[in-house]
């Protein structure tokens, strides 16, 4: 008896009954067997080991695949672990998934003194181990067999995670000496692992729950080669230079205070102008494309978000709410922008005419985030949103979806985000009613959705069940200059708001009709933002960015006039500059200019003041030579206009 197996090429194999996506791989080529980590089975990821139904499809799984990668970091965390058994014997473990580069096993530690010293003697433990190429052996265990195996071993943490779970869905997985209560799925054995880093411990609190004890988090990372191993230490030494939290402090743009509060940054003058040029930014691109700017305040009354469901949804992140004198009466920070906008289209009645109504708004928000979870500008407490909200009719969706891409796309060229994907989260078909709306809306938005990213051309993956539950979205996946990979920019189509506010027009057969409402945010939030960028261009920004775009630098003070002169010259035409009239030496002059990344600098000297000329150096590159300060001028704004024009 045979069974078919469809592989990703179209093409069908014929395979014995009981065959296994590793002798699939053999069938194909030894080679391939050799590098093959996981499989995909009927969308699902599976052991190798596993025998395959008849008429799957299948896709065999490789390091390439982020599905690879994440099978073999979920094997390398009980890998970890298993080292720590036989280097600790009596330890307990938490948890050990991986994450999105590598893994971390929560481990409690007893009496064992553990720190990052001893890490090493964990990887030499480690790399021992899987030389052995011990097989990752999966078994099916009763709920009952299961308690008693870790009630043998002493083994709390396992013993309540075993609570949950049904019997007659408990998997075992064994390697070597060492067995977890997993469900899998993981590499073939343990010789696929050749290279091993930890990287870094912290405190974890049992599932999260301060009032639990609080373990051990360890965190690794393993590659098939050591090469791959060498190259990623390297970006991370490279990730440490461009922290934006050392960049914001040496370029003295933000700050924290512990008298303002935890959370609430605090913008010096170059940081406001950064944020300033890319408001400005925004506004001019969403002027061209219809938007209208309102500002709504930064409270809201409580039953306000009681009517759009934040409060339940957001209750519990929010602040408490703020209480008036008068009794009953009470207010939030406002956790988002776009109940208030719901307000502003309900002001007046509307007609199929007026539709799309685009209201765009930099709108600050407040949200509150545990003090460990905190992380410079990419987890704070209040942060401003480049937020807008479109009610159209659901015959506009796909093209109003369509001229949010060109914005998005248009941002990330301006400010130098080339790699990017968009992930299309549509619902889930076997769990239709976790969402609101109707069969036939959420198909119209899917389709849109789908068709708008392919017309545009966009190189898109498709996520099942990752929808919101008031509508299909599209986010956009960016990876920086250093290979990471963040979220930037969201468009989401929503059914909910408009239902529970009740919006409305006046269609051309004079009835009422609901509108569709699209969110969308090409930043997402200034701080988060602004971080990444940081980060991703290393404190060198774009030249229309930059917060000093020219340092003017007099040889001496006998050039004080002309130096001014030229500065006032540079103000006069909208550059931002600066002149560093300190006495010290040009060459110092010079050095602390490249440190602060200013893009361009202008030596004044006697020929210089002679002749009505500027010496030019560029940031990174050195002399340009000699020019007038219109052909200067000229120069900046050519490479500007070139910047944000570039796509």
């Amino acid at each position: 008896m045979h069974i078919h197996i469809y592989l990703p090429d179209g093409s069908v194999r014929e395979m014995p009954h009981g065959s296994t996506a590793l002798e699939v791989a053999k069938s194909i080529s030894e080679g391939l067997a050799r590098v093959v980590l996981a499989a995909e089975v009927n969308g699902e990821v599976w052991d190798l080991s596993r025998p395959l139904p008849d008429k799957a499809s299948l896709k065999l799984l490789k390091w390439e695949d982020d599905a690879g990668k994440n099978t073999f970091w979920h094997s390398s965390a009980h890998l970890l672990a298993e080292a720590l058994e036989a280097l600790y014997p009596g330890v307990k473990f938490g948890i050990g998934p991986p994450v999105e580069n590598g893994f971390y096993y929560d481990i409690d530690f007893g009496d064992y003194a553990f720190s990052s010293l001893d890490f090493e003697k964990v990887e030499n433990k480690m790399l021992e181990l899987a030389q052995q190429a011990y097989a990752y052996e999966r078994s099916e265990v009763s709920k009952a067999d299961a308690i008693a195996y870790f009630e043998q071993k002493g083994d709390p943490y396992k013993i309540e995670l075993l609570q949950d779970l049904e019997d007659g869905k408990i998997t075992f997985y064994r390697q070597g000496n060492f067995t977890d209560l997993c469900r899998g799925p993981h590499i073939p054995d343990t010789g696929r692992i050749k290279a091993v880093k930890l990287l870094n411990t912290a405190g974890a609190y049992w599932r999260g729950n301060e009032k639990n004890k609080q373990l051990t988090r360890i965190y690794g990372i393993t590659f098939p080669n050591s090469k791959e191993l060498k190259e990623y230490l390297f970006m991370l030494e490279e990730a440490k230079k461009r922290d934006h939290r050392k960049l914001g402090k040496e370029l003295e743009l933000f700050t924290f205070s512990e008298k303002v509060g935890m959370g609430l940054p605090l913008w010096l003058p170059k940081g406001a102008l950064l944020r300033e040029k890319l408001e400005n930014f925004m506004r001019k691109a969403q002027i061209k494309a219809g938007y209208q700017q309102v500002v709504t305040p930064h409270i809201g009354s409580k039953d306000l978000y009681v009517t759009s469901g934040h409060w339940e949804k957001y209750g519990k992140d929010s602040f408490k709410p703020i209480l008036t004198p008068h009794e009953g009466e009470e207010y939030l920070l406002k956790p988002m922008n776009c109940p208030h906008h719901c307000e502003i289209y309900k002001s007046k009645p509307r007609s199929y005419r007026d539709l799309p109504v685009r209201l765009a708004e930099f709108g600050t928000v407040y949200r509150y985030e545990m003090s460990g979870e905190l992380h410079g500008l990419t987890r704070v407490r209040g942060f401003t949103q480049d937020d807008a909200h479109l009610f159209c009719r659901h015959d506009q969706v796909k093209e109003e979806f369509k001229k949010v891409i060109d914005l998005v796309l248009y941002t990330f060229n301006a400010l130098g985000f080339t790699d990017y994907t968009a992930q299309i989260s549509l619902r889930d078909p076997e769990n239709r009613e976790k969402y609101i709306g109707t069969d036939e809306a959420w198909e119209k938005a899917e389709s849109a959705i789908i068709e708008a990213a392919a017309e545009k051309g966009l190189k898109t993956v498709t996520e099942l069940g990752e929808a919101a539950f008031y509508g299909p979205k599209l986010d956009f996946m960016v990876r920086d200059a250093l290979g990471r990979k963040w979220q930037l920019g969201t468009i989401q189509v929503d059914y909910n708001l408009p239902e529970r506010f009740e919006l409305e027009y006046t269609g051309s057969d004079n009835q009422k009709y609901r509108p569709v409402m699209i969110h969308r945010a090409p930043f997402g939030s200034m701080e988060r933002f602004i971080a990444v960028l940081l980060e991703h261009c290393g404190g060198n920004f774009p030249l229309w960015l930059a917060p000093e775009q020219v340092a003017v630098l007099p040889i001496s003070e006998k050039f004080k006039d002309y130096t001014q002169k030229v500065s006032e010259n540079l103000i006069n035409y909208d550059i931002r500059s600066f002149i560093d009239d300190r006495d010290e030496k040009i060459g110092r002059k010079i050095r602390d200019a490249e440190v602060k990344k200013v893009p361009y600098m202008l030596i004044i000297g006697e020929k210089e003041q002679e002749n009505g000329q500027v010496a030019v150096r560029k940031h990174g590159q050195g002399d340009l030579g000699v020019m007038s300060i219109d052909a200067f001028v000229a120069l900046i704004n050519e490479e500007s206009n070139k910047e944000i024009n570039k796509n």
